[in-house]
């Protein structure tokens, strides 16, 4: 099993970054979250990784931080769920964000993930709840689940991603004077910040 990596960028894609290791180049597939993180090619990085073999494939996943991994190998547990799915949804979302919204039942956020339905989001409550309250509760935030969905929605709908739109509500300060319509402008100057 590969653990890690660490090694010189050789290049990035939208997908995966190729890095150089003591001669040898390899390819791991990563979030967008990740590969955001890594740099400019030339310089040094270090990745966790995780080893994903198939009948006839065998492809190595990169993440910058073990939380990501972690959270990674738990989308991977749930039915339906595989690898490309479970990027897709840690290159919307933070490790954070994506188990507060677990944990908050929050489906709307998870829906808004594309190649996320209610199905999948309802069954990846159902089976990592339980989980990521007991391992994960110290470092998970929560969301007002029917207000953020609200502006979330707006806000994906106007063009952000969902994990920049899940951001700015989250920032929202928590006052039941503010409709929704101030919501979604207090959101908006935070992304034009």
């Amino acid at each position: 099993m590969i653990a890690g990596i660490e090694g010189a960028l050789e290049s990035l894609s939208t997908d995966s970054a190729i890095i150089r290791v003591g001669g040898i180049s390899i390819q791991a597939y990563a979030s967008s979250n990740t590969l955001n993180k890594l740099g400019s090619v030339g310089g040094r990085v270090k990745l966790h990784t995780h080893l994903h073999w198939k009948e006839d494939t065998i492809v190595l996943y990169g993440f910058a931080t073990r939380e990501e991994l972690d959270i990674f190998k738990m989308l991977n547990t749930v039915s339906g769920i595989g690898p490309k799915l479970a990027l897709a949804m840690l290159s919307n979302l933070s490790p954070e964000e994506l188990a507060s919204a677990i944990v908050s039942d929050n489906i709307d956020l998870l829906t808004h993930i594309p190649g996320v339905g209610k199905k999948t989001a309802g069954r990846v409550m159902l089976e990592l709840k339980s989980k990521l309250e007991k391992g994960w509760g110290g470092i998970i935030g929560t969301y007002p689940t029917e207000d953020s969905a609200s502006v979330v929605a707006a806000l994906t709908n106007l063009g952000y991603s969902t994990g920049d739109a899940a951001r700015a509500a989250a920032a929202l300060p928590n006052s039941p004077d503010l409709t929704l319509e101030d919501k979604i402008k207090l959101a908006l100057r935070h992304l034009s910040a």
